[in-house]
């Protein structure tokens, strides 16, 4: 089944998967293996903390692929973010006249249905809201 790429729409995921690798990240434009530690957590970061922190922490680009036919990977992932109602932007405390915003406030809701539609169009969710 697997996963396209995406980026995942709160603050932070917390995913615990078995031992059969499948999760990839994308840096400098190439797929890069992600191999599960036995007993951890993987720790992703999301759009909110790059909102939050005004694209000084970057979300993760990933995906999820099918890499062993005869066994069945197994992960589960949890997201963390705000009530519904929040409006998520960034950090007055990380702006300045040389660093502006650059993303809108969105509530947390409007962006997690924005995020739906624009995977259906194949882009992130960030260039939506990007100023």
């Amino acid at each position: 089944m697997g996963l396209p790429a995406h980026t995942d729409h709160g603050l932070l995921t917390l995913l615990m998967q078995n031992e059969l690798c499948g999760l990839q990240i994308e840096h400098n434009g190439k797929w890069i293996p992600v191999n599960p530690l036995p007993n951890s957590f993987l720790i992703n970061t999301g759009d909110h903390l790059e909102i939050l922190t005004n694209g000084k922490y970057k979300s993760v680009v990933h995906r999820a692929l099918v890499m062993n036919k005869k066994a069945a990977r197994i992960s589960v992932g949890t997201a963390h973010g705000p009530t519904l109602d929040t409006i998520v932007t960034p950090a007055p405390e990380l702006l300045s006249k040389d660093d502006p915003s650059i993303y809108r406030g969105i509530t947390y809701k409007d962006y997690f249905q924005l995020q739906q539609s624009c995977e259906l169009e194949r882009k992130f969710c960030l260039d939506c809201i990007r100023i």
